[in-house]
């Protein structure tokens, strides 16, 4: 029996946070795919919502890509149906993406998806991983990659570009920013380093103002000896001052 026996809690997969460079040479070495790693990396999209993107939710003009709809096998089936979160969201797409996805997307109708495999069927991760992504990226030292992961590096480039968790959350499509610290709660350790810098030197400049404007003001006042009591002693003069040091 195991009832009360405290199970051991389950750690987290340790992440993978790819570099620009890594990012290149992946999608080179997965090319005629590359694309398909870009906009991986540089939009965070699931491997469901990529799958089941379609050209008339692609909007070059504005640069966004509208997630409405998300891929699932089932049984060996695709099925199609809302994104995980249920939420539709316009995700921002980096400008060196504009042409290529212009390319791939001449002469296809609306309703058309963007992605498809080499038989214009609905793009398969496990398909995918065996003709192109395993073997790209065992061949760049990434081996063991998975499409997934491309995600994580996807929050991490925009992190590190500035963006704040609300951003990312709204880029990946979590229910909540609390949601998004959790997950990455690491990639923002520098930024609450920044927190405290700032609010460092808000009171450090502060203090020199005060100083600089108020020399003689309470700050001194606060560690300047109080003055010593008179004392003195009542003659037929009157009082008599205090002799020093008393």
């Amino acid at each position: 029996m195991a009832t009360g026996v405290r199970l051991p809690r389950v750690g987290k997969a340790e992440k993978v946070f790819l570099t620009h460079a890594q990012v290149a040479d992946l999608a080179d070495a997965a090319e005629p795919h590359g694309l398909i790693v870009r906009v991986l990396a540089y939009t965070g999209l699931r491997w469901g919502e990529l799958a089941a993107l379609k050209v008339k939710r692609i909007d070059l003009t504005r640069r966004r890509l509208l997630v409405a709809e998300s891929m699932t096998e089932v049984n060996g089936k695709a099925v199609f149906g809302t994104p995980k979160t249920h939420q539709r969201r316009s995700v921002p797409v980096p400008r060196f993406l504009v042409d290529p996805l212009k390319g791939l997307m001449t002469g296809r109708d609306r309703d058309e998806l963007v992605f498809t495999s080499p038989e214009g069927g609905v793009l398969r991760n496990n398909n995918f991983r065996r003709r192109a992504f395993d073997r790209a990226a065992e061949s760049v030292g990434l081996k063991g990659l998975t499409p997934h992961e491309l995600r994580h590096t996807a929050a991490s480039l925009a992190v590190a570009e500035g963006a704040n968790v609300k951003a990312v959350q709204r880029m990946l499509g979590h229910a909540s920013a609390a949601m998004t610290l959790d997950v990455y709660a690491d990639l923002f350790e520098d930024e609450l380093d920044q927190v405290a810098d700032r609010l460092d030197q808000a009171v450090t400049g502060r203090s020199a103002d005060y100083l600089r404007t108020d020399p003689a003001g309470p700050a001194f006042d606060a560690v300047r000896p109080p003055a010593k009591k008179q004392v003195g002693k009542v003659g037929r003069a009157g009082l008599e001052p205090a002799t020093e040091g008393l």
